[in-house]
């Protein structure tokens, strides 16, 4: 786990319609990231 402040890295994954999406393509903007690795379901 990162220490609160630390800018996250850089990352690509699949969107739910399998599209590439990086942190980069949301320079500027505020992110929020919501998975469950281990529930294996949608959001």
């Amino acid at each position: 786990m990162l220490p609160v402040g630390t800018k996250a890295p850089e990352f690509k994954v699949k969107d739910h319609r399998g599209r590439d999406v990086s942190l980069s393509d949301f320079a500027g903007r505020t992110v929020v990231l919501w998975f469950y690795p281990k529930a294996d379901t949608p959001g």
